[in-house]
């Protein structure tokens, strides 16, 4: 079956709408506990829609049993449980034990890495001042704000933290990195611009086959990574955010001007698979899948060689894939030889699926890290016009949010974290930020830093239970 360009965008588009409908009841895949039979409905609106529409959502005191504190809850200096050792290296790695994906903490102690992304001062005059009249300086901030994770029992920080800063306090978190290969290469050899949340590209293609671009990760890996390969409290990269692989490229790889690299390539290989005067109202449905995988094994061989040759120590975290990406297994099977844990950006579904996360790991053979997800609320007083997360009503239902996610992501034994995005809500004071990033209630505390109590409050009982609630899920705790 052959496909024309207004076909292959029309499935691309499909594809990823049937992956985003966020299912009004959860998946009943939970292992060795059913799901309880009531549950909590909140009314929220998702990115696209017009209007407020029910959702299904599970709570922590809806699971008899689940919510006592273990024994045996101390921890080590990087959040892994001291009670469950393992062979240590200095590093952290990740390890599949039994039939659960867990990290390794450099000490040898099992570590589920629950994290904040964004964890750095807002910018702007008014930012700046708040911070002054609440924290004094930098420093002081840096302090306080690890502390502040600690209490709610956030082990890590995710991308776009200030990690030279947080890394001078005792309670210093475990952290990540992006690095922005691609990123960082088309915009300063073609001149690519940021769009809503991530790069563009020239017809929303990633310039994969640039000539350039191997020399350049070599000399970029060696500027960000050495200074950071002998840390044990780095968890590892990312090598970019959110980089355009969908369904339909090949296509576009064609409409590039003769002599682009990417024009060329593809048609290279299109002519190989179909002959010497094949064109692009040839392309089928296999071939867009076939090249998709193309694409993705040339940027994750690149990019994972340059890593690991300046830092063998530390994790590649993948990516960071989202919507349109999730619903099409060519794009884990590729990356998976290259990465040690699949990153996906969560947005357009209320509760996660353990059947979806379970397919991302059986076609990778990777643990999967969510790396973004978040409600907004309109009690915060912002306009909340911007960003994927759902809107609800309320701090509350925020923390129910929360709540619902996290559990159905410890229900499944293929994650190994998450990342809640961000730590400040957006400041529409400020002009320069991200256009999807601007007056919305994203944050774990507000743009004058003052926390918002009722979500924490609602945050903690999960994050500290966290390896509780999955010896739980998996049968091996019995009901009380």
């Amino acid at each position: 079956m052959r496909f024309s360009t207004p076909s292959i965008v029309f499935l691309t588009v499909l594809l990823a709408n049937v992956s985003a409908q966020d299912a009004v009841t959860a998946s009943k895949s939970s292992g060795a506990r059913p799901l309880p039979d009531k549950e909590i409905i909140i009314q929220a609106v998702g990115e696209k829609e017009k209007e407020y529409k029910p959702r299904a959502t599970l709570a922590l005191d809806q699971w008899p049993g689940a919510t006592a504190l273990p024994a045996d809850a101390g921890f080590d200096k990087y959040g892994g449980l001291l009670a469950r050792t393992h062979t240590a290296n200095g590093y952290f790695r990740v390890e599949k034990l039994g039939d659960r994906w867990m990290f390794i903490d450099p000490e040898g102690h099992e570590y589920y890495d629950i994290a904040v992304a964004g964890v750095r001062p807002n910018q702007g005059a008014a930012a700046k001042q708040a911070l002054q009249v609440k924290f004094g300086n930098l420093d002081n901030w840096a302090k306080e704000t690890t502390a502040l994770l600690k209490k709610y029992s956030f082990n890590g920080t995710g991308g776009w933290s200030d990690d030279a800063l947080l890394s001078k306090t005792s309670d210093r978190p475990v952290y990540t990195i992006i690095l922005s290969f691609m990123s960082t290469f088309a915009k300063n050899e073609l001149g690519a611009r940021m769009g809503t949340g991530h790069m563009k590209f020239q017809n929303d293609c990633v310039p994969i086959f640039h000539p350039k671009f191997e020399a350049f990760c070599e000399d970029y890996a060696k500027e960000k990574i050495e200074p950071h390969a002998g840390d044990p409290y780095l968890l590892g990269y990312f090598s970019d955010n959110e980089l355009t692989f969908v369904m339909g490229k090949l296509v576009n790889y064609l409409q590039l001007p003769e002599g682009d690299s990417g024009h060329d390539a593809a048609m290279a290989w299109l002519r190989e698979r179909h002959g010497k005067d094949a064109t692009a109202a040839q392309v089928t449905l296999q071939d867009e899948k076939d090249f998709t995988k193309v694409v993705l094994e040339r940027y994750y061989r690149i990019v994972s060689a340059a890593i690991k040759r300046h830092d063998p120590n530390h994790l590649f975290l993948g990516s960071r894939f989202f919507g349109k990406d999730r619903p099409v297994p060519e794009v884990f099977r590729a990356c998976g030889p290259y990465c040690d844990v699949v990153s996906v950006n969560w947005y357009n579904t209320w509760t996660p699926s353990e059947d979806e996360i379970g397919t991302w790991t059986k076609e990778s053979g990777r643990p999967i890290l969510i790396t973004e997800y978040y409600a907004k609320a309109m009690d915060s007083g912002l306009g909340n016009k911007s960003g994927a997360g759902f809107l609800v009503h309320t701090q509350k239902e925020r923390g129910l949010f929360y709540q619902n996610f996290t559990l159905a992501l410890l229900r499944s034994k293929d994650c190994v974290g998450w990342h809640w995005f961000r730590y400040a809500d957006n400041d529409p004071r400020s002009a320069k930020e991200d256009p999807s990033n601007l007056d919305s209630n994203k944050g774990i505390v507000n743009m004058d830093y003052q926390p918002y109590q009722t979500l924490l409050d609602m945050m903690k009982p999960v994050n500290e239970r966290a390896f509780a609630l999955m010896d739980y899920f998996d049968g091996k705790k019995a009901d009380k």
